[in-house]
């Protein structure tokens, strides 16, 4: 089923398997899997061309997932593959981050997968009551569809193999950003880039580099885990909408000015853009203002990864890759 397998391959080669191989953060996944020399089997919901000529197969999960049999060989799945937060209707959500995530996990459990790695989200945590960081056990029920179908894979995942042979982990990641911008980071760029003043004071976000999260990923098969885990992923840091305003305005290189806009003018700003971009109204400005704030010490304690990136030291790399995708 799976072109890139390679039957004659040296038993210490790790065999890897990644679904949503073409998508932001799996092809920074592969990229680092195959530098790393993994025999990798890559697949996504079209196909298409991986960097260093990789194909990934196609698999349209929403439809079908593999037999157990076509799994035989694999090492590590890591579940990538998932309908992203964004605005589609809840039935698709639960077919493909919900239905097909389990049928993925006992695909793999039935064939001898040692890992199955499954990229969740902070989304699956519900709604942040206070401006405190949140733990793993921090949780409420998600409100909206995106969240609840990560949220039912998560207690499935949990109640089906944690005491079983196959490890499975689950990573929340908060905000991913590189190369290709999205949600507030993007809105800021727009703004930046127009000049608008400076946002008013609030707003505080945890976020990941692509970079890093993929090098974790990388590291969780050797970190001689058992049983079932989940962890919240973070730069370690939070970053309020002022703050990351001015960074990206000194990655485009221009001043960063002292005044700030009134709170009023950067909603009227939001809502120009929801109507733009079609969405609900207030979807921009609780991008740019509302609080998500989550902890790392979990994950920290448990492995030796650590970030090595942050929004600052990233900022002129996110600007430049931005423009050259527009």
């Amino acid at each position: 089923m799976f072109g890139n397998a390679n039957p004659g391959r040296d038993e210490a080669i790790v065999r890897t398997l990644v679904t949503g191989a073409t998508g932001f953060i799996g092809r920074e996944l592969c990229r680092q899997l195959v530098a790393r020399g993994d025999d990798l089997v890559a697949t996504s919901q079209n196909g298409g061309v991986l960097p260093g000529g990789h194909y990934a197969s196609p698999l349209d999960l929403q439809g079908s997932v593999p037999e157990a049999a076509a799994l035989q060989g694999v090492d590590v799945v890591y579940h990538l593959a998932g309908v992203a937060h964004q605005y589609a209707e809840a039935v698709r959500y639960d077919a493909v981050n919900y239905h097909a995530t389990m049928a993925m996990a006992r695909a793999a459990h039935q064939a001898g997968v040692g890992y199955f790695v499954y990229l969740s989200s902070v989304k699956a945590m519900g709604l942040q009551a206070d401006g405190k960081p949140r733990a793993e056990g921090d949780t409420v029920e998600p409100g909206d569809a995106y969240g609840a179908s990560k949220w039912r894979a998560e207690c499935d995942l949990r109640a089906e193999f944690s005491g079983g042979a196959m490890t499975v982990i689950i990573l929340r990641p908060a905000v991913v950003y590189g190369a290709a911008l999205k949600g507030n980071l993007k809105l800021l760029l727009q703004a930046a880039r127009l000049g608008l003043p400076a946002p008013p004071a609030g707003g505080a976000r945890s976020m990941v580099g692509v970079t890093d999260l993929a090098a974790l990923l990388c590291t969780l098969p050797s970190g001689g885990f058992s049983g079932l885990h989940t962890w919240i992923v973070t730069d370690g840091q939070a970053y309020s909408t002022r703050e990351m305003y001015a960074i990206l305005r000194m990655a485009l290189q221009r001043p960063v000015r002292n005044w700030q806009a009134p709170l009023w003018l950067w909603r009227t700003f939001a809502a120009l853009l929801d109507r733009w971009q079609r969405q609900p109204s207030g979807t921009s400005f609780g991008k740019l203002f509302d609080t998500e704030v989550y902890s790392n010490s979990a994950l920290l304690a448990a492995t030796n990864w650590r970030p090595r990136q942050s929004l600052a030291t990233m900022a002129s790399e996110l600007v430049s890759g931005e423009r050259l995708d527009r």
